[in-house]
């Protein structure tokens, strides 16, 4: 059977769904092919289920501190069924959400394994699709316009195969049943990060082992301090700068045991379980590449500004395509697509715009360029910075960490970064993000009123102490 269609999306994640969505309200017919559960990694194996589970572990850690706010209660216990329980309630709801979504917009849905195949009957370019369905039947979808958004998968070292018990990965991570009493955790990434705050906070003794000299790497150096300070203090246990040796690896009825190798130096580190967060690959195999001319670098497919491939009638977004692996990201580059080649003449994008958040405790956010990042570009840096503990509602929240600081031109004074660590600023980097696209100025920001007791108060303060003009300090 074969079905004619303006547009075929190639995987139903997040960058799928949504650039489904925006074809459809654009008067296209649209097709999503998808193996698995539309929503993708980001809903039910990624940014959604995590979330879940890391609310539940901040409440688990703020009920340990509620004397401080002279509240009293029995001793704290983690029912991990019920925390599972209730975030695949979350995941369920959202993603008949999205079914609905589907439906609301007249997209077909076709659940099954798509590869794309080259010139044929059916079409004089690459670019159809041959999906086999769930029913052992076929059909062939023959779009104008095709996009890739396959994903990724999270990233495995050599030598060093998950099993799902022993050494698990983050897909495995959200299924467990029963809480282990150690964890090695390796990979200091925002999914290492993240993972070992949520751990932590329901009880497990948590050790991160990260290559590179310092958590978090690709942000700010002052925020990874930070982190590396705050969690010290919690008692998570961190090891910088240090290689683990997959072939050392013995798992046995105890837990595992694993060697990791810092400045010639072998360190033997022993937990219940490993966990595995070295980053994620993109999904790229068995899509039926070498049908087409469409070009694939370094695992990833290559894509312009505007996400077309080599084959002008195909594009590729999110992670499958190299950028930055966020659902947001995803997003509005299947939006950028659609725009792209419905003739709207959309506006590309820099990749250091979008806004960047890690959701451990403390929370993490960033836009734009790094201090060092600026600064090897060759701009003039000054920088202005704010901590929380000098702030009126941190103090009432119950956790003053963490700092906001800005990374401006010492000559056009234009906002280059803006980096935050500490209690909810998550929340607070799309004031930083719109600042930035608009070209707007420490002082501009700094000038506009700010309610009073806020969180966002410590951005006005920080975007002022570029320039000495901080209040609070």
């Amino acid at each position: 059977m074969t079905k004619q269609y303006d547009v075929v999306v190639l995987g139903g994640g997040t960058g799928g769904y949504v650039a489904a969505i925006r074809a459809a309200q654009l008067g296209r017919s649209v097709a999503i092919v998808e193996q698995d559960k539309l929503g993708g990694t980001c809903l039910h194996r990624g940014c959604i289920p995590t979330k879940a589970l890391l609310r539940s572990a901040e409440l688990a850690a703020a009920m340990r501190d509620s004397g401080e706010f002279g509240l009293s209660s029995g001793p704290v216990t983690v029912h991990l069924p019920k925390v599972q329980e209730r975030k695949q309630k979350i995941v369920d709801q959202l993603h008949r959400g999205v079914q609905y979504l589907m439906k609301k917009n007249k997209i077909d849905i076709y659940s099954g394994r798509g590869r794309v195949i080259g010139p044929s009957i059916f079409s004089p370019k690459s670019g159809a699709v041959a999906v086999e369905l769930e029913n052992d039947e076929a059909v062939t979808l023959v779009p104008s316009q095709l996009i890739i958004a396959t994903g990724s998968r999270p990233r495995l070292l050599p030598g060093m195969e998950a099993d799902g018990e022993q050494v698990m990965t983050s897909d495995h991570a959200l299924e467990m049943e029963q809480l282990p009493k150690s964890v090695v955790i390796i990979g200091g990434g925002v999914i290492g990060v993240e993972w070992a705050s949520m751990l932590h906070d329901f009880g497990v003794e948590v050790t991160v082992v990260e290559y590179d000299k310092r958590l978090v790497p690709y942000e700010d150096a002052e925020v990874s301090k930070e982190l590396e300070r705050l969690f010290r203090r919690r008692g998570i246990k961190s090891i910088t700068g240090a290689k683990v040796l997959p072939d050392s690896i013995i798992r046995d009825s105890a837990g595992v045991t694993l060697v990791a190798e810092r400045n010639g130096e072998k360190l033997e580190l022993h937990a219940e379980k490993v966990l595995v967060s070295v980053g994620r690959q993109a999904n790229v195999e068995g899509l039926g590449l070498e049908n087409t001319d469409i070009l694939v670098e370094r695992g990833v497919i290559k894509v312009n500004e505007f996400m077309q491939t080599a084959e002008s009638h195909i594009y590729a977004i999110g992670d499958v395509n190299g950028g930055m692996q966020l659902a947001h990201a995803a997003s509005h580059e299947g939006i950028l697509a659609v725009e792209h080649f419905a003739g709207e003449h959309p506006s590309s994008y820099a990749a250091h715009l979008i806004p960047r958040c890690i959701y451990g405790r403390p929370e993490i956010s960033s836009v734009g360029w790094t201090e060092e990042q600026a600064k090897e570009q060759g701009y003039e840096v000054k920088t202005g910075k704010f901590t929380f503990k000098a702030l009126g509602k941190a103090m009432v929240h119950g956790d003053a960490d963490g700092f906001v600081k800005v990374v401006a031109d010492g000559k056009s004074g234009d906002i280059l970064g803006v980096h935050m660590i500490g209690a909810q600023v998550t929340d607070l980097i799309s004031e930083a993000a719109l600042a930035q696209l608009l070209n707007a100025t420490p002082w501009e920001v700094g000038s506009v009123i700010h309610p009073h007791p806020t969180m966002s108060e410590a951005l006005m303060e920080a975007m002022l102490a570029v320039d000495g003009r901080a209040i609070g300090m």
